[in-house]
């Protein structure tokens, strides 16, 4: 690593620590008290739920009270199921009241036999000093308040100790008569529930007892719940973590003091079952965790996390080997850029140490683990193509100088080697493939002959034209009708070398469809004295941008990765080579068996092979020759599942070489570039696996919203993300490198949108299955009817409504006061925007008569 660099590493990491260090600053609170008036106490302990009937043993049981004996003055119970009717007697052996409490409920039967167990218990115990009857009743709507009070007469009736039923302040507030019933007011107070933020909800707790107060002037008010979870989903402003609940607790403690309030915490220990009835949250509202642990500190400074500066040197031990990762064989790449990696590099490090401890630390289970496998997976997955995005991003932008510069090179007209000009053509417009051939005999080249191969076009009248122009310009000129002849453009390539002029030095190809610049074999040729060259290669370019409004879209996204994809990977000499514009050094291509057919791309195939043999490549970003884009978004779609599917062939066939589990000569610059630029497609296609999962967690959502809760803030951060940081780097090099206006811009953002759905279904065909049919890109073909184009788009579209639907829904249907019911419908709105994209370009492709001019291209040379 280079000093500068280690000079930004060791910058980025006191800065990254320092933020660790800033988040997680002592914050001074009040002491925890010798000794509290009360617990909320449920003694259910690993494994252990009352909704199944798994009871704690009496021993348990009296463990946890010993615990607690001389740290509270009481508890509070909510049940006499099993051996909780116990407890009362347990308590008393540890000098601990109890406020006793019976469940009640919809089933009448077992509330029957419950009360009279609760009553006979009451009766013959002295240590329980106030008895509740049901909890939250009316809240969940279990009874109606008639037949609440009938269990609430009969307990006053027989007991002689206050009585009182266990609701929110609100309920009581809207059930006012209810007070008629009850000796006293049994409040819940639990401020995270409505969305508070720790800083005012003590205020807000004192606030709303003052309500009751004045409200129920007669009544004593007992707090019968009041606490902060220390996990959870975040409410609107209440934030679940260890720190808030800390604060929250030691706060409340010392204005309880202040204004002499009765109350029980809410609880003594975390109880894991209850997340099943209240959602993730309900396991974390204990002072204690499930091991019996204190969570908190009680009387120190109250830090977020107390050991963070253990997480902070992992993360930055992580970022530093991620970042010398990065800078391996990046000698080039300026300060500026390299900076620009390390706040990444540090911020995605921290990101995911902080994560993954979040984790760890909930109470996991079967089904958790595996969420947080998948979860831990799908991060690294976010974190690694987001990377290799930022590192294409810093080197397109901030690199000092180019490492493999195109330089021209002058030979005399005696020296160039004869070129054989390869034009494969299948059921062509004649008319286009005599255009192609004037083009080429203008050629300013000494030496050249063009061999044209038509394979299997049935119809005289396609080929004929082109064979009478072959003969009209003479004998370098030939030309070829095959059928039938296997192996699509291959096959064609394939068979034009085998009748290439012997004396042919370089093999030459083009599409049929391209009318090429006078000076490209002059100009390009003489790289071939370099020994080591095998391939030279021009971008593909394109005329026909300004016929339409879809063409002009089509046409800004192809330049993308031209002018921006094919300058970066020519620094490490891993260029992808594209079956036009293109010249090959004939001994290569023959000692490596020519073109393969078994790939839909061949291309792309043939120039990792010859990476394979240790041959060089150059790029120049000039364009030599322009051809014709795709009249239809059906055909722009074809195109790009060739691509994408041709790319899976290929990453399936070279893998071991790739890996290095066969021998090769490539270099670890150009393995990279290629796994790099094969990523962004792999992405696509988990990320329909995503979008499918999403809306099946979607309808759960809608269908039982009581159980099945938005997937944690974490799974919508990652998506949103990685998209934001993906238009980012399109917009800022689009307008820096291809020097496109904010309009062009849009433009190829929509049109590179519009396609992630057809290249998500190439990529997983590509993996699961070893063959698909080759399918030209038709051209000049006229442009489709509207109804065509939205045809073509149906699955993209019904996605799209799928996605909008969902969201609205949910945002209908739920209450929207938490991070993650509001993050997670700003995911489905994002990942719908692709499916809109293809309907909006579907749209512009229907109309072929809409003006270019609202793309408005600038025709001028993209920076180099």
């Amino acid at each position: 690593m280079k000093m500068s660099s280690m000079v930004i590493a060791v910058a980025i990491a006191i800065m990254a620590v320092s933020l660790w260090a800033l988040a997680n600053r002592p914050d001074e609170e009040p002491p925890w008290p010798d000794r509290i008036q009360g617990f909320s106490f449920s003694p259910f302990q690993s494994g252990q739920d009352p909704l199944a009937r798994i009871y704690p043993s009496e021993s348990q049981i009296d463990g946890d009270l010993a615990l607690l004996q001389g740290k509270t003055h009481a508890i509070r119970t909510y049940s006499v199921e099993d051996v909780l009717v116990k407890i009362p007697e347990l308590a008393r052996k540890h000098d601990i009241n109890v406020a006793f409490g019976v469940w009640i409920d919809a089933d009448v039967e077992r509330n029957q036999a419950d009360m009279q167990r609760f009553l006979e218990t009451t009766v013959k115990s002295t240590n329980i000093v106030r008895a509740v009857v049901g909890n939250e009743v009316l809240l969940r709507g279990d009874l109606p308040m008639e037949q609440l009070v009938d269990y609430l007469d009969q307990a006053r009736q027989e007991l002689e100790i206050p009585v009182s039923t266990a609701e929110p302040w609100h309920v009581w507030v809207k059930h006012h008569e209810l007070a008629e019933h009850v000796d006293f007011l049994a409040v819940h107070m639990l401020p995270y529930w409505e969305g508070v933020h720790i800083d005012v909800a003590v205020d807000y707790v004192v606030d709303k007892i003052n309500l009751l107060k004045t409200l129920f002037p007669d009544k004593p008010i007992v707090i019968a719940e009041v606490g902060w979870p220390s996990n959870g989903r975040t409410r609107q402003a209440a934030v679940a973590s260890p720190a808030n609940q800390a604060i929250f607790l030691r706060r409340f403690l010392e204005r309880a003091e202040q204004e002499n309030y009765i109350y029980y915490l809410m609880e003594a220990f975390d109880q894991p079952w209850k997340r099943d009835s209240e959602g993730a949250v309900g396991a974390y509202w204990g002072v204690y965790n499930l091991a019996r642990q204190e969570k908190f500190s009680f009387t120190q400074p109250i830090v977020p996390i107390a050991n963070w500066y253990m997480l902070a040197g992992v993360s930055v031990l992580i970022a530093i080997i991620t970042f010398a990762i990065l800078l391996i064989d990046s000698q080039t790449l300026g300060n500026r850029g390299r900076g620009f990696l390390a706040v990444l590099v540090f911020s995605a490090a921290s990101g995911a140490v902080w994560v993954v401890y979040d984790y760890i630390h909930q109470y996991l289970t079967v089904g958790t683990v595996i969420v947080g496998l998948v979860m831990i997976g799908g991060m690294i997955g976010v974190i690694v193509v987001l990377l290799t995005e930022a590192h294409e991003w810093a080197e397109a932008r901030w690199i000092i100088r180019l490492r493999r510069p195109f330089n021209p090179i002058v030979v005399d007209d005696d020296q160039l080697p004869l070129v054989s000009i390869h034009l494969p053509a299948y059921n062509e417009p004649p008319a286009m493939v005599m255009d192609t051939l004037d083009a080429l005999a203008a050629l300013d080249y000494p030496r050249f002959e063009v061999l044209v191969v038509d394979n299997n076009t049935q119809d005289p009248n396609v080929w004929a034209p082109v064979e009478a122009r072959c003969k009209n310009l003479g004998s370098r000129f030939r030309f070829f009708h095959v059928a039938p002849l296997a192996g699509f453009k291959a096959g064609a390539l394939n068979f034009a070398l085998a009748h290439t002029d012997p004396a042919a030095q370089i093999i030459a190809v083009i599409d049929s469809d391209y009318r090429v610049d006078p000076r490209w074999l002059r100009e390009l040729v003489p790289q071939f004295t370099d020994p080591q060259m095998g391939i030279v290669q021009a971008p593909q370019d394109y005329r026909d941008g300004d016929e339409n409004a879809f063409k002009a879209m089509c046409y800004v996204e192809y330049r993308g990765f031209f002018f921006i994809g094919m300058v970066t990977r020519n620094e490490r000499n891993a260029i992808i080579q594209h079956g036009t514009m293109t010249l090959v050094r004939r001994s290569v291509l023959e000692s490596i068996d020519g073109w393969s057919e078994w790939s839909i791309t061949e291309d792309a195939e043939l120039g990792l092979r010859v990476f394979e043999k240790g041959y060089e490549a150059a790029y120049i970003s000039r364009s030599y020759g322009r051809g014709l884009m795709p009249d239809t978004f059906l055909d722009y779609k074809k195109q790009r599942f060739r691509w994408a599917y041709g790319a899976m062939q290929i990453l399936r066939r070279h893998l071991p070489f790739l890996t290095g589990r066969k021998e090769s000569r490539l270099r670890n610059g150009q393995r990279y570039h290629f796994f790099a630029g094969w990523l962004p497609w792999l992405a696509d296609g988990v990320n329909l696996f995503f979008n499918l999962a999403a809306l099946m967690w979607s309808l759960a959502m809608i269908i039982d919203p009581l159980h099945v809760d938005p997937p944690l803030v974490v799974f919508s951060i990652l998506p949103l993300s990685l998209f934001a940081f993906k238009i980012s780097k399109l917009f800022y090099l689009y307008r820096t490198r291809v020097d496109a206006t904010l309009s062009q811009t849009l433009a190829a953002s929509a049109a590179g949108l519009a396609l992630s759905h057809t290249i998500a279904k190439a990529v997983i065909s590509g993996l699961i299955t070893r063959d698909k049919p080759f399918f030209r890109t038709p051209k000049m073909a006229g442009a489709s009817a509207l109804v065509q184009a939205l045809a073509s788009s149906l699955e993209e579209i019904l996605l799209f409504g799928a996605m909008l639907s969902a969201a609205a829904a949910i945002g209908l249907m739920q209450k929207m006061d938490t991070l993650d019911m509001n993050l997670w419908v700003i995911v489905l709105v994002v990942q719908s925007l692709p499916y809109a994209a293809t309907l909006f370009v579907a749209l512009v492709s229907g109309f072929p008569r809409l003006s270019s001019r609202i793309v408005l291209w600038r025709s001028r040379q993209a920076h180099l």
